[in-house]
């Protein structure tokens, strides 16, 4: 079917949902300076002004053993692996310790299908890193991991999901999401829950008032129909949740990092998304989900230049200096930054960076960086 692009624009900028075809449509049909106009609009009816936010956070592991088997995950080893660990209480006390010297607040703390950790293990955990470090927040699992606690515990994502919050959990990222299209699940991450599950454990989680965000790993073997409805699904869940809760609070879309992956090998899945095609889904995430407020540029995985370019597309945020990052690292991603040099980022094209927690609300930037910075000067002056 075709449709007219100036109409369809027109609706975007309306903050009316768009239909997975209609989507596609744009996407293939539309040059990338007008789906930036268009996603930079809405961008500016969410977020005016000339703010972008960043984060101060670690993202850790809580253990390195997985029964997934996604294709394209060179983290995990497989239970009673030479290389398998638990992350003690000790490596965690390092860990938030030396967070809190950099500035951060925060734990961004995943791991992989653990069957032996259930949510005994994990309530416990948070209760005595909340016990440790009262004013910690966990950003903590993510929809595939509460998904296999409730299956080890026979019990309701519900249930385990006020449990955990109970226990400590803040926020609940977005982990998992990959494409949620069972046709793609099945090929490349079939231990994982299905992308039915995923949505149901976000719904679960907005009726409990826990904030969530929402990803989506693309580039690999999906067709971008199944993108599109990759995007309508996410909008449909935050249309669904209670008026009180925030659900989404950020969508993050990041490219499929190949090296040395299953993926790769088996399936000759290539990590082909150069940057044009990642700015251009940016502006189709704001255009598709005009329910969701923050839009996510993912440095980590495109780098520097073309996530400075995503801010005049739509996004509205840089996302984490990532004190610690090691499965998508694991993978091929090799960028990195400081709390200066994602700033300076910011600057470069005409923005003014702000601090911000997991709840998107500002912070001032730390006195112990800002002493960390002279300090530095000091020595190169001496």
């Amino acid at each position: 079917m075709t449709y007219n692009t100036s109409d369809l624009l027109q609706r975007a900028l309306n903050l009316e949902f768009l239909s997975a075809a209609e989507g596609l449509f744009l996407f293939e049909q539309t040059s990338t300076a007008e789906l930036m106009y268009v996603g930079n609009a809405i961008k500016q009816h969410h977020v005016p002004g000339n703010t972008v936010t960043w984060i101060i956070d670690r993202n850790s592991n809580t253990t390195n053993v997985c029964i997934a088997n996604c294709k394209f995950c060179n983290f995990y080893r497989r239970p009673g692996h030479e290389e398998s660990y638990i992350t003690t209480i000790e490596e965690y006390k390092q860990k938030i310790e030396e967070t809190f010297m950099f500035g951060g607040e925060q734990l961004l703390l995943q791991g992989g299908h653990h069957p032996d950790l259930g949510l005994d293990y994990y309530c416990n955990l948070f209760r005595e890193l909340k016990e440790l470090y009262p004013n910690l927040k966990l950003h903590a699992l993510g929809p595939p991991e509460i998904a296999h606690i409730t299956k080890l515990e026979k019990s309701t994502h519900t249930e385990v999901l006020q449990a955990l919050k109970e226990a400590g959990l803040d926020s609940l990222p977005g982990a998992g999401a990959e494409i949620l299209d069972d046709r793609v699940r099945r090929l490349i991450s079939k231990g994982k829950c299905g992308g039915q599950e995923w949505l149901d454990v976000m719904r679960a989680a907005h009726k409990l008032n826990i904030t969530t965000s929402a990803t989506m790993m693309f580039g690999h073997i999906e067709t971008n129909l199944e993108r599109m409805e990759h995007f309508v699904a996410l909008r449909q869940v935050q249309s669904e949740k209670p008026a009180d809760a925030k659900g989404f609070l950020a969508f993050i879309p990041w490219p499929f990092m190949d090296e040395d992956t299953i993926l790769k090998k088996i399936k000759r899945a290539r990590n082909q998304c150069t940057g044009d095609e990642y700015v251009r889904m940016i502006a189709m995430s704001r255009i598709m989900l005009p329910n969701v407020v923050n839009i996510q540029a993912s440095w980590l995985t495109v780098g520097k230049k073309t996530a400075q370019i995503c801010l005049h597309a739509g996004a509205n945020d840089f996302g984490s200096i990532m004190i610690e990052e090691n499965v998508v690292s694991a993978a091929g991603a090799a960028f990195r930054f400081t709390a200066d040099g994602i700033q300076n980022a910011i600057r470069e094209v005409g923005f003014i960076p702000q601090l911000r927690n997991q709840q998107y609300e500002f912070r001032d930037v730390p006195n112990n960086i800002v002493q960390q910075k002279l300090d530095r000067q000091k020595m190169l002056v001496d």
